[in-house]
């Protein structure tokens, strides 16, 4: 039984957080992408906020996880359950089976995507459409995509950052990049012990990067850490600068960097020019890292700023979208990757890049 429109969702299922859009009301869930399981029996016992505040502090019977590995889903049946409860949540136990928006990132692989899709179909869906991210978030943002003109997006996630220079609905040129938000975590955690012998976890990792984190120089700032002596194995205390901070995530940001000015360098002269006067959007959770906007700019030579709303304008966007599944066939258990604004149709399997390019000849 389906309950109407209302039903139809955007689900933005990151490696950080998992948000969910329900049309006509909005956001409804956005918690993080955790699970706690029993390890002998397998079951989750709790998923998002609630998982998330057992992490590290679990009994050995116990374990809290993340089932997306860089925007990848590495365990699917707990991926599955996660989702049946976040879309339970929604619906509040009513029996529906509402159609979804997913977004996904957009440099995964055929047997990733079918993994998504899988999962979506499992935990309840009817039919599931696949949309980018950087499109997603364009829309988001507000932008016109439909329109004749170059625009630039850069999604700096949890798992993967995606690089894309969007023009009439379509990516022009796009780049998917494993490194993001969690990589920042860990290259701080290995700074800590490397330099300073304090081993410290993801989440006290992530609080020192928040406060005190920037890609670029700011104000002079210190920050204290508390973790296990490498040597001793006692709990210890310690100072750290944000100049010592910003030195161990140097890599990971530049990485990112590298990737902007790589795209930029592919994109055709009449979109760079483009991209010169309309600049560099930001979105995603990671680019509200001090200084990005400022980093980018520098080492690009592009105005670049953050959208309204970094941390929802992609499921947003996808929300948006939602609108367009009126004009699509009602048919269960298929995967499409559209955008609600143009008939850009992005192939999804060999069979269809082939029937593509039959039509052209």
């Amino acid at each position: 039984m389906r309950l109407g429109g209302g039903s139809d969702l955007a689900i933005d299922l990151g490696t950080a957080n998992t948000l969910v859009y329900v049309r006509g009301r909005g956001i409804a869930v956005s918690e993080p992408s955790v699970v706690a399981q029993h390890t002998g029996t397998g079951r989750v016992l709790a998923v998002g906020d609630e998982a998330k505040r057992m992490i590290g502090r679990t009994p050995a019977t116990i374990t809290a996880s993340r089932p997306l590995r860089h925007g990848v889903i590495a365990d699917l049946e707990v991926t599955e359950e996660m989702l049946r409860q976040f879309i339970g949540r929604v619906h509040r136990g009513r029996l529906t089976h509402p159609r979804v928006v997913m977004c996904v990132p957009s440099g995964l692989t055929e047997v990733e995507l079918s993994a998504v899709q899988e999962a979506c179909l499992s935990a309840g869906a009817l039919e599931v459409h696949l949309i980018d991210e950087p499109i997603a978030a364009a829309v988001g943002a507000g932008l016109d995509i439909s329109a004749p003109t170059g625009r630039m997006v850069v999604d700096i996630g949890g798992g993967t950052s995606e690089v894309a220079i969007i023009s009439m609905g379509a990516m022009v040129v796009q780049r998917s990049l494993r490194i993001a938000g969690y990589d920042f975590d860990d290259a701080l955690i290995s700074w800590l012990r490397r330099s300073r012998g304090l081993i410290v976890g993801q989440p006290t990792a992530e609080a020192l990067k928040v406060e005190i984190g920037s890609a670029a120089p700011q104000a002079p700032l210190e920050g204290e850490v508390r973790g296990r002596d490498a040597v001793s194995g006692l709990p210890r205390a310690l100072s750290v600068s944000s100049d010592e901070v910003r030195e161990a995530l140097h890599e990971a940001v530049q990485a990112i960097v590298d990737a902007v000015r790589g795209a930029l360098e592919q994109t055709p002269p009449e979109l760079a020019g483009d991209v010169a006067d309309t600049g560099i959007l930001l979105a995603g959770g990671s680019s509200l890292l001090a200084g990005f906007p400022e980093r980018l700019t520098e080492q690009t030579g592009m105005p670049a700023r953050l959208v309204d709303s970094p941390l929802t304008c992609v499921a947003e966007g996808a929300g948006r979208s939602l609108e367009g599944l009126r004009g699509l066939p009602r048919k269960a258990r298929i995967s499409r990757r559209y955008t609600a604004t143009s008939p850009y149709r992005r192939p999804t399997t060999a069979a269809d890049r082939a029937s593509q390019a039959a039509q052209r000849d």
